[in-house]
């Protein structure tokens, strides 16, 4: 056969139930590493999920690949989440809900610490990745809401990310989630500007 004669099929991507898998592994994953903790087994994942272990070790073949999949996942939906926010919101009321919804967000992250701690460390592409996304996604919340006159003009984005940290990681105690909240709360009635 001649090499003109042969007939080149395009590859394909991943089949629909694969990445359906793929999500459903790392929802699963998400949810455990929140409830749970970095410890629980990847076999517990896999019941989550309701997929074998060896579809989540064709995904993810090692802890460290899910841990990180399931950060960066994270990490690109509070900044898609911005973005649909600030269509749909005030811009305050976007930056209010956004920072509620980082609750959520830490609440993964915080179950995920132990493991995250070795392959995000301030010398890592994926740590590097997730502080500028993160970064850019507040300045863009406040930036917005400042400018419409919404919030204070004063206000820094890293005013509130200082705010937000503080918030998160001096409430260890249980219960913290609830208590952030409403101090996410506090902080958002002293940053409106009063309107006449």
């Amino acid at each position: 056969m001649k090499a003109a004669d042969r007939i080149v099929k395009p590859s394909r991507g991943p089949r629909a139930d694969a990445i359906r898998n793929r999500e459903r592994v790392l929802e699963a994953a998400k949810l455990a590493f929140a409830s749970v903790g970095a410890d629980v087994s990847l076999e517990e994942i896999a019941r989550r999920a309701g997929v074998g272990i060896g579809t989540l070790y064709r995904n993810f073949p090692t802890r460290d690949a899910i841990v990180e999949a399931v950060y960066r996942r994270e990490v690109q939906h509070m900044a898609d989440t911005a973005t649909r926010l600030m269509g749909e919101r005030t811009p305050g009321d976007a930056l209010h809900e956004w920072l509620r919804l980082s609750v959520a967000f830490v609440s993964t992250k915080k179950g995920m610490a132990s493991a995250l701690g070795s392959i995000a460390n301030a010398d890592t592409e994926l740590y590097a990745y997730s502080a500028e996304l993160l970064t850019q996604t507040v300045d863009r919340l406040v930036r917005h809401a400042a400018d419409s006159g919404d919030i204070r003009s004063d206000v820094e984005p890293g005013d509130i990310l200082r705010a937000l940290t503080g918030f998160v990681y001096g409430n260890e105690h249980p219960g913290w989630e609830a208590s952030t909240l409403r101090l996410i709360d506090i902080l958002m009635d002293g940053l409106r500007t009063p309107r006449s």
